[in-house]
């Protein structure tokens, strides 16, 4: 089992940069693909990212590709989303999440992840 704290959450003007960080716990964060969610009010949670075990392959929902940026450091046990050029659009609950499965696929389904941290707000204003 592992289990998962975001930070990072805040609130900037449109055009700016935020960094979410998510701390795991456990000694096999590695065996682990990892993703972000985000869920703004009324909305159902939707995939922004997915990291590979070994950080070497990322994906990216359309909305964020190439602003988002998605990392992970294994020896520190904790994923990274770097969000720049944020959108009031982004505004949500973004949360991390970890997928147990052996497959190698990098999944965007929420209910294909096992584990979930509280989230963190991010709220950007226009």
């Amino acid at each position: 089992q592992v289990q998962l704290v975001e930070s990072g959450g805040g609130l900037v003007q449109a055009g700016g940069s935020l960094r979410l960080s998510c701390a795991a716990s456990g000694r096999t964060f590695n065996s682990y693909n990892m993703g972000w969610f985000r869920q703004a009010p009324g909305k159902e949670r939707e995939f922004v990212a997915a990291i590979s075990r070994s950080g070497g392959s990322t994906r990216y929902a359309d909305s964020v590709q190439g602003r988002f940026t998605f990392s992970r450091d294994n020896a520190k046990n904790t994923v990274y989303l770097q969000m720049n050029s944020l959108k009031p659009e982004d505004t949500a609950v973004y949360y991390c999440a970890a997928d147990n499965s052996p497959l190698g696929v990098l999944r965007v389904g929420p209910g294909r992840y096992d584990y979930w941290g509280q989230g963190t707000q991010v709220t950007v204003s226009s």
